[in-house]
C-alpha cells in the first residue's frame, strides 16, 4: 500500500494567518452543484450536479494528498465546466488510469479517489462504480446511481512555515540555505511537481542566527560543500532547496552524498553554469523517474531519451535520493540537455548581504541564479553600448501622432541601467541596483506583498482609468477585452478624467488589476487638476497594474513599495498609436491567463515598441486563470498544403517547472513537461481549425501576433 502525502505546512504559517480566508466549497448558484473558490489566488472551479445538493463540511484528511477543506453530499453525477484531466486511484492509492479529452472510461463498483487537474486542485472520493466521459468542451463523472460523494480541494497558494534569521557572514547564510528544503512535501521524485514543493521559510538579516527548533533539513544524505562566499551560496540556493541538501564550507565546490559519491561543481563551464546543469539534470531525470510512482503517465520526454540513458526507472524510483543523484549525474550532460524543457526563469542576484532575504523566493521559483558583480552597472563597454542603443531607439513622433508624455521637452529621470547577460531561460529577472534592460525588475517588497496578498470574494475586479480623452481608442479596446470570457466572472470599472483626489481614492480601492491610460511625468500621474505622485501613497489596493504612459517606471516602483505585487511600466516616451497597440495586446493576453512577465515577452517578440516596457515585481503573477493547465501560444507556418504548428506553454506561479500538459491535438496520446516550446506538429487545415475552435489563444504567424478566433487560415 502506498503512503499518503503529509502536508507539513500549517495554515497558520504567519502570525497574521487568521486574517486569511480559507479555501471554500460552497453551493453553486441555484444549489445544483459546488463551487470551489480560492480567495487568495482568485481561482474558482465549479462541479455541477443534475439536481440541488446540500453540501456539509467533511474531514479533508480522507484524501491521498493534502486538502484544505472538504464537503460531502449525495448525487449520481458531476459535470465539469470544461475538459479536466482526471487521475483515478483505488483505495490503496494505486493509479488505475488518467483520462483526458474525448475519454470514455468505466471502473466497476469500488472505492475510488479521483484527482481533478483543475484551476483549483480538487479531489473526489466515492464508494461506487465510476464512469468518466469527455468531449471537446466538458467532462462528466457518473456513479451509476445516487451515492455519497466527498469533494476536497487544496489552494495553490504557498506560505512559508517559518522565518530564519541570519547574520551577514556566508557561513551563517549556509545554515539558513540548508533549511530551505524543509518545505518539500516529499523527497521522492514527485517533488518535481510544483504542487509538492512548499514555499521555503523566509530569511531575514539579524545579529545572530535563529531558527525554530522544529525546522530541520530533510534527511537526504546530500551535502553541498562550497567556498564561504556570498556568490557561491546564492548560486546554489535553488539546488540546495530542490535536493534538500545541507550546505557546509569547503575549499572547492562539490556535491557529495553519505554513500561516498562526490561531484565537482566547478566544472569546465564554470561554477554557476555547472550548478545550473546539475539542477536541470536532476530535476529532469526526476520527472522521468516519477512516472513509476503516483502518476504513471506516458511521458514524451521519457520515450525520447530512455534508450540513451541505460537507467532502470522502476528500480530507481524505490532507491534513496542519494542513490538517484549518483545515477543521474553519471550520465553526460550532453545526453540529456536536448530533452530538458526550456527553463522558466534565470534570476540575476547581486551577491550583497541584503539580498540573502530574496533567496527563499528565488528558490521557490526554482530559478537559475546568476550573480553579477555587486556594483554591476552600465560601465562595461558591452553594457554601455547596449544602453546607448536602447536610449537612441526611443520612438519619435511621426505621421501626426503624439507621445503620452506630459512634458515632451523634459529629460529622462536619472537612472543607472544594467543589461544582464543572455541566458537560455524563457524569462529573466534582475535583483539588484539599477534598471535592467531585457529583464524584469524584481524586488523583495513585491515578493512579500504576494505572500500577504489579501483574500477577496466575488468577481475578478479590473479598474481602467483613462485620463486623456485623446486616448479613447485604447480605453474602448481594453474595456471590450477584459471580462470577455463567459465562464469567468469579471467586474470591470472604467473611470474617466479623474482629479487627484479621485485617483488617490481609486488607487487605494481593492482591485485585481489597475490599467492606467494617460500621462505621467516626473511629478506623477497627470490629473485634471494637477499631478498625483505615487510616492506619497502609503498603501494601494491593486494586485497588479499597467501604467501605459510615458516614463512610468518610477511611479510603478512607488506602487510596488505601497503594496502592489507586479506591474508593467515604460522606460521612455511612447507614441500614442503604439501604446494603444501594446495596451490592447497586453489586455488580451492577461485576460487569457498569461502571467505578467510572459505576456510582455510575447508583446516584445511581436512589437519593437515593446522593448520600452518593463515588468516590475513578481512577474509570475497572473491576473486571471487560464482555460487550460497552462496558457499557451502556437507558432503557425503554412508548408505546402499543411500547417507546421509549434506548441508553446508558459509556466506561472502555480503551473511551474514540472507540471504536465497534453495538447488537444489529433494523435497526441502522450504528456509533455510544460515549459516553452514542447513540440512541433503537422496538421491539415481541418485539424488546425478544429484545434483552434477549442480555446481562444494567441498565434504567431510571420512574426505577427493573431488570435485563433479571428484568423483566416486560407490567407496563410
Amino acid at each position: 500500500m502506498m503512503e499518503r502525502f503529509e502536508n507539513p505546512e500549517s495554515s497558520s504559517a504567519f502570525e497574521s494567518a487568521e486574517t486569511y480566508l480559507e479555501l471554500s466549497l460552497d453551493s453553486a448558484p441555484g444549489g445544483d452543484g459546488v463551487v470551489v473558490s480560492d480567495p487568495i489566488e482568485r481561482h474558482t472551479f465549479e462541479l455541477s450536479t443534475p439536481s440541488v445538493v446540500e453540501p456539509t463540511p467533511a474531514d479533508p484528511s480522507a484524501f491521498w494528498f493534502p486538502a484544505d477543506a472538504a464537503v460531502r453530499f449525495r448525487t449520481d453525477r458531476l459535470d465539469l465546466q470544461n475538459v479536466v484531466s482526471v487521475c483515478v486511484r483505488d483505495d490503496d492509492g494505486q493509479m488505475l488510469g488518467q483520462t483526458e479529452h474525448f475519454a470514455s472510461e468505466t471502473f466497476p463498483d469500488g472505492t475510488y479517489s479521483l484527482e481533478l487537474f483543475a484551476p483549483v486542485k480538487t479531489y473526489v472520493r466515492v464508494d461506487a462504480p465510476v464512469s468518466i466521459a469527455s468531449d471537446a468542451t466538458k467532462t462528466s463523472i457518473s456513479f451509476g446511481g445516487e451515492t455519497e460523494v466527498l469533494v476536497g480541494a487544496r489552494s495553490h497558494h504557498k506560505r512559508p512555515a517559518a522565518t530564519i534569521t541570519t547574520p551577514d557572514d556566508p557561513e551563517s547564510m549556509m545554515r539558513a540555505v540548508s533549511l530551505l528544503g524543509s518545505a518539500l512535501k516529499t523527497t521522492s521524485p514527485e517533488r518535481s511537481y510544483p504542487t509538492l514543493r512548499g514555499h521555503p521559510p523566509l530569511v531575514e538579516r539579524g545579529n545572530e542566527f535563529r531558527a525554530p527548533a522544529d525546522l530541520t533539513p530533510p534527511e537526504t544524505g546530500v551535502t553541498l560543500e562550497l567556498p564561504a562566499t556570498h556568490h557561491h551560496v546564492y548560486a546554489a540556493a535553488p539546488l540546495s532547496y530542490y535536493l534538500g541538501a545541507t550546505v557546509v564550507p569547503g575549499e572547492t565546490p562539490r556535491l557529495r552524498t553519505d554513500r561516498g559519491f562526490t561531484y565537482d561543481l566547478d566544472g569546465p563551464v564554470g561554477y554557476e553554469r555547472t550548478v545550473a546543469r546539475v539542477l536541470k539534470q536532476t530535476f529532469f531525470l526526476d520527472c522521468l523517474t516519477r512516472t513509476e510512482g503516483y502518476y504513471q503517465v506516458d511521458l514524451h520526454e521519457r520515450r525520447a531519451v530512455e534508450s540513451e540513458l541505460g537507467l532502470d526507472f522502476a528500480d530507481l524510483y524505490d532507491r534513496s535520493l542519494a542513490e538517484q543523484i549518483e545515477a543521474y549525474l553519471a550520465i553526460p550532460w550532453e545526453t540529456v540537455s536536448p530533452h530538458v524543457p526550456e527553463w522558466k526563469l534565470t534570476t540575476h542576484v547581486t551577491p550583497t548581504a541584503e539580498n540573502v532575504e530574496l533567496l527563499p523566493f528565488v528558490a521557490n521559483d526554482l530559478a537559475i541564479v546568476r550573480t553579477p558583480e555587486a556594483n554591476a552597472g552600465a560601465s562595461s563597454t558591452t553594457q554601455a553600448a547596449a544602453v546607448d542603443s536602447f536610449l537612441r531607439s526611443s520612438p519619435s513622433v511621426t505621421d501626426g501622432g503624439f507621445t503620452r508624455s506630459a512634458a515632451q521637452s523634459a529629460s529622462l529621470p536619472e537612472r543607472s541601467y544594467v543589461q544582464p547577460g543572455d541566458t537560455e531561460s524563457l524569462e529573466q529577472a534582475w535583483l539588484g541596483q539599477g534598471t535592467p534592460i531585457g529583464a524584469s525588475k524584481a524586488s523583495l517588497q513585491a515578493y512579500r506583498n504576494r505572500l500577504y496578498r489579501s483574500p477577496t470574494e466575488g468577481d475578478i475586479a479590473i479598474t481602467v482609468v483613462c485620463n486623456d480623452p485623446r486616448m479613447a481608442d485604447e480605453r474602448d479596446d481594453v474595456e471590450a477585452v477584459y471580462g470577455s470570457r463567459e465562464e469567468l466572472p469579471f467586474d470591470v470599472q472604467v473611470q474617466y478624467e479623474l482629479t487627484r483626489a479621485e485617483l488617490r481614492e481609486t488607487l487605494a480601492a481593492e482591485t485585481d488589476f489597475f490599467h492606467y491610460i494617460g500621462h505621467i511625468d516626473t511629478d506623477g500621474f497627470q490629473c485634471v487638476d494637477g499631478t498625483l505622485d505615487a510616492s506619497t501613497l502609503s498603501d494601494v489596493g491593486m494586485d497588479a497594474f499597467l501604467l501605459n504612459a510615458c516614463r512610468s517606471y518610477e511611479q510603478g516602483m512607488s506602487l510596488i513599495d505601497a503594496g502592489a505585487i507586479a506591474g508593467i511600466v515604460t522606460l521612455d516616451d511612447v507614441v500614442n498609436s503604439s501604446a494603444v497597440e501594446v495596451g490592447s495586446m497586453l489586455a488580451r493576453l492577461l485576460n487569457s491567463g498569461f502571467p505578467i512577465r510572459s505576456a510582455l515577452e510575447l508583446v516584445r517578440d511581436e512589437n519593437v515598441v515593446g522593448d520600452n516596457y518593463i515588468v516590475l515585481g513578481d512577474g509570475g503573477l497572473a491576473v486571471a486563470q487560464s482555460d487550460g493547465v497552462f496558457p499557451n501560444m502556437c507558432v503557425v507556418d503554412a508548408v505546402d498544403d499543411r500547417f507546421e504548428v509549434e506548441y508553446n506553454t508558459y509556466p506561472g506561479t502555480h503551473t511551474g517547472m514540472g507540471a504536465l500538459v497534453k495538447p488537444m491535438l489529433p494523435g497526441v496520446e502522450q504528456h509533455y513537461l510544460g515549459s516553452g516550446a514542447i513540440d512541433q506538429f503537422s496538421l491539415s487545415s481541418e485539424e488546425l481549425r478544429d484545434f483552434l475552435s477549442l480555446e481562444e489563444i494567441p498565434l504567431l504567424v510571420d512574426g505577427r501576433l493573431h488570435w485563433s478566433g479571428s484568423i483566416d487560415l486560407d490567407s496563410l
